[in-house]
């Protein structure tokens, strides 16, 4: 039976890879709805980028949500020098003609978990956790409810990439992330760590090109265009694909290793602001709260994501 997830994005190029990924795989995903974030652009586009994916995919009836247009207590850190004025430059994907539903995303996360039998609804994070933190704030009862969130967040072993120590998704609203690492959930983070090992190389580029459907060249267009940053940056061989590691983690997850440790997010300090503290070594009696993702093989990785996004229009 497919698992029945909520997905919380602000697409963001990786994460239309992710969200595609998902969408090729129905059998492995009964996707119940997207609900926006704001991070790596304000909320407005990217609900209106998550309209455009669905729209591409023929997924039109999947709900799309509006979720937070801020983090809880911060201003609003966007990434436009990496995704484009839109969030999700590169291919020409016309206006959507579908709509978004008038709840609020929180509310709809809330509503479905409570509607539904316990264990049965899986968060999937690739965004900041602004959402699923305010459902948690709002309806604490919601986490013995939830069967599992998985999420794109954090670093240890990397350490930064929006600052020198912190990961954007958890800088961006650590308030957020420290509220979902101590509600107690089963909860699994895939972080820098990893997603930093999956490369978009021209040849894994060229194999999402090469596919012949639409959604195959959209994918190889948007890669294309945010990995200008990463590969100035790193200067690695190809730019990072974080988002895809959470489905990938999902429906294959002997391809890649961690182990249970504590993770705390750090709050108060003007320098180390959004850093997450990975107690690899369980060095402190802090409980284990998170099965922290610190390796993958690379070359399963993309044969999977390519061959999901070829089962696509």
């Amino acid at each position: 039976m497919a698992e029945r997830v909520i997905i919380l994005t602000d697409p963001g190029q990786d994460q239309a890879a992710a969200i595609l990924m998902m969408l090729g795989a129905p059998e492995v995903f009964e996707v119940l709805g997207l609900v926006a974030t704001a991070g790596n652009i304000d909320l407005a586009h990217t609900l209106r980028n998550c309209l455009k994916l669905l729209e591409l995919t023929g997924r039109t009836d999947i709900p799309v949500f509006a979720g937070c247009p801020r983090p809880i207590l911060r201003p609003l850190v966007m990434a436009e020098h990496v995704h484009g004025p839109t969030g999700l430059d590169g291919p020409d994907l016309p206006e959507p003609r579908m709509s978004a539903d008038p709840r609020h995303g929180v509310r709809f996360i809330i509503e479905t978990i409570l509607a539904s039998p316990p264990d049965t609804i899986t968060i999937v994070s690739l965004s900041p956790l602004t959402n699923l933190a305010m459902a948690i704030i709002e309806a604490p009862e919601i986490t013995g409810r939830i069967r599992r969130v998985v999420a794109m967040a954090g670093a240890y072993f990397e350490v930064g990439n929006i600052t020198p120590t912190a990961e954007f998704n958890v800088y961006v609203d650590p308030e957020a992330a420290d509220v979902v690492l101590r509600a107690g959930l089963d909860l699994t983070l895939l972080p820098l760590d990893v997603t930093h090992k999956m490369l978009s190389t021209p040849q894994r580029l060229g194999a999402f090109a090469a596919l012949g459907n639409r959604c195959g060249p959209a994918l190889a267009e948007m890669l294309r265009f945010s990995e200008a940053f990463d590969l100035r940056k790193y200067g690695w061989e190809g730019a990072p694909l974080h988002g895809p590691c959470v489905p990938a983690y999902m429906m294959a997850p002997d391809i890649f290793s961690g182990r249970r440790i504590n993770v705390s997010v750090e709050t108060g300090s003007e320098l180390t602001l959004g850093m997450t503290a990975a107690d690899w070594w369980g060095i402190t009696e802090r409980p284990k709260n998170v099965f922290y993702v610190r390796d993958g093989d690379p070359v399963a990785y993309y044969h999977l994501l390519t061959h999901c996004v070829g089962r696509l229009p």
